[in-house]
């Protein structure tokens, strides 16, 4: 009787975030739901009162028969895998040689971290000038500093981003950039991890003088292998997301100037398509949601097999 006389006071403290929860998350996703199985629904229509309300699965058929969003879904699937494993080996072996240097561990944790916490978009306006050619086409043109490096070692300057590059220079500048971008928090949680492993499996090793790669490959990747598992489910579902760093680099228009190939993403769709009818945008991200629950199905499946803990 003590502890139901008090439950009102758990409720009590509970109703804000409940209440939060409900219009922001709740709502967003039953209104999505709503708006895409009605076919050709507009908002505009809706608040305007001309929209008789039509169940069906109009806009998916009208999303996936669209060729802009079958260039923005393979555009997703290549940035997706192309960058998360990329950059979860290279965070292993960053954070493996983290490990190893004591001294300065923390100074450099505190700089490769910084990204993190920096705006995508910004960044993405310093990857533009790093791959920039101003004054593209005249007779002196101003290189940017990817360029003055190539050309250190000889190499003549490439047209990442400018008039007429080419839809691989644009993908090789994102897969650079997105890998970048993502490294400080997959190297943060790697660290975490192997800061974590008992030191004993190291010293038995050291005892039987096992070579570095075999300690590596049976000792440290087995034993960070949930950690692993985490990062490549999280990095699939940020890849799949994808969308700021490519309006820090080519704007809203999603494409390098010159150029009629599209770098639009699954989300840049979906913002898109908010503009003119919420019912395709609805469908397309009911569709974006499909793709990373399969993936990420997959993905814990596996874990489940190669994981050990």
């Amino acid at each position: 009787m003590v502890e139901s006389k008090h439950k009102w006071k758990a409720w009590l403290y509970l109703a804000p975030a409940i209440v939060l929860l409900l219009i922001f998350t709740v709502w967003p996703i039953f209104n999505t739901l709503r708006m895409a199985f009605w076919d050709d629904y507009s908002i505009m229509k809706d608040l305007g009162g001309d929209l008789e309300y039509k169940f069906g699965i109009k806009n998916f058929i009208k999303v996936i028969d669209y060729q802009g969003f079958k260039d923005c879904l393979k555009n997703t699937l290549l940035l997706t895998v192309l960058t998360v494993p990329i950059s979860t080996l290279l965070a292993l072996l960053i954070a493996v040689c983290l490990n190893s240097i004591k001294p300065l561990q923390r100074l450099l944790q505190t700089i490769f971290f910084l990204p993190y916490v920096t705006n995508s978009i910004a960044i993405g306006m310093v990857f533009e000038a790093m791959f920039n050619i101003v004054g593209f086409g005249t007779l002196d043109p101003s290189f940017g500093i990817i360029n003055n490096v190539l050309g250190l070692f000889g190499a003549d300057p490439i047209n990442w981003i400018n008039q007429n590059s080419s839809y691989w220079a644009n993908m090789t500048v994102m897969v650079i950039y997105i890998v970048w971008n993502a490294l400080p928090f997959k190297i943060l949680i790697l660290l975490g991890g192997l800061q974590s492993i008992n030191k004993q499996y190291y010293d038995a090793a050291k005892v039987d003088s096992t070579p570095r790669v075999r300690v590596f490959t049976k000792i440290t990747v087995p034993l960070l292998s949930p950690m692993l598992a985490y990062v490549v489910i999280t990095g699939f579902i940020g890849g799949f997301k994808e969308y700021s760093s490519i309006v820090g680099i080519f704007g809203d228009d999603m494409k390098a100037v010159g150029t009629d190939h599209s770098l639009n993403t699954m989300v840049g769709y979906i913002y898109e398509a908010l503009g003119n009818n919420e019912g395709r945008a609805s469908a397309a991200a009911l569709i974006l949601f499909a793709i990373i629950f399969v993936v990420t199905m997959i993905n814990l499946y596996v874990s489940k097999k190669k994981t050990h803990y």
